[in-house]
């Protein structure tokens, strides 16, 4: 076998093995999004390039169906409407493109996952500034030590790894994770 995938495979088994210490911070982001539906509102999710398309995986799995047939869950995610994001890019700068979304859609009760691999992108930054000031539950999925983020964050899932892609991979099984938990939540 060539020994790059041998390489891969071990290392995402080991980052894999690595995230069983976050089974309670799973639990409790699952938890408290369950809240957040339970009271009757919605999921803001952003994040930039293969974050940007974790958003709308998360929001895809919970608006349609992950394994169940439940209700629709009201998520959002804040990667899709190339209107908005251009005219906001344009009219105030790439770093307030999701701050502005979560200001024109978040209120209190709501929450946001803020999704960054180097845990310091500043558009997701200000997104989650935006939803702490305005009341809004505040999820990250974070890379590296969590960065500038985490400490805005009201529970954070740090993936203590610098390989991007194995980073990604992991916030995506996180993701899975909770998906299952909160379908399991609102079927019950």
């Amino acid at each position: 076998m060539n020994p790059e995938i041998t390489a891969a495979i071990k290392s995402h088994m080991a980052a894999a093995e690595k995230i069983a210490a976050l089974a309670p911070e799973i639990e409790r982001a699952a938890s408290a999004l369950s809240s957040v539906i339970a009271s009757g509102g919605k999921i803001l999710v952003c994040g930039n390039g293969g974050s940007a398309a974790d958003s709308q995986h998360i929001a895809a799995e919970l608006v349609g169906r992950f394994k169940k047939e439940r209700r629709a869950i009201a998520v959002v995610a804040l990667t899709t409407d190339t209107s908005i994001l251009t005219c906001l890019s344009n009219d105030y700068g790439f770093e307030r493109v999701f701050e502005r979304q979560v200001e024109a859609l978040g209120r209190r009760g709501d929450a946001l996952i803020a999704i960054s691999t180097s845990g310091g992108s500043a558009n997701v930054l200000k997104a989650a500034k935006k939803a702490r000031e305005l009341g809004l539950f505040t999820l990250g999925l974070l890379g590296r030590g969590g960065g500038s983020i985490k400490p805005v964050c009201d529970l954070a899932l740090v993936i203590k790894e610098t390989d991007t892609p194995r980073i990604q991979e992991m916030h995506l099984l996180c993701a899975h994770i909770i998906c299952e938990l909160i379908e399991d939540s609102v079927a019950s």
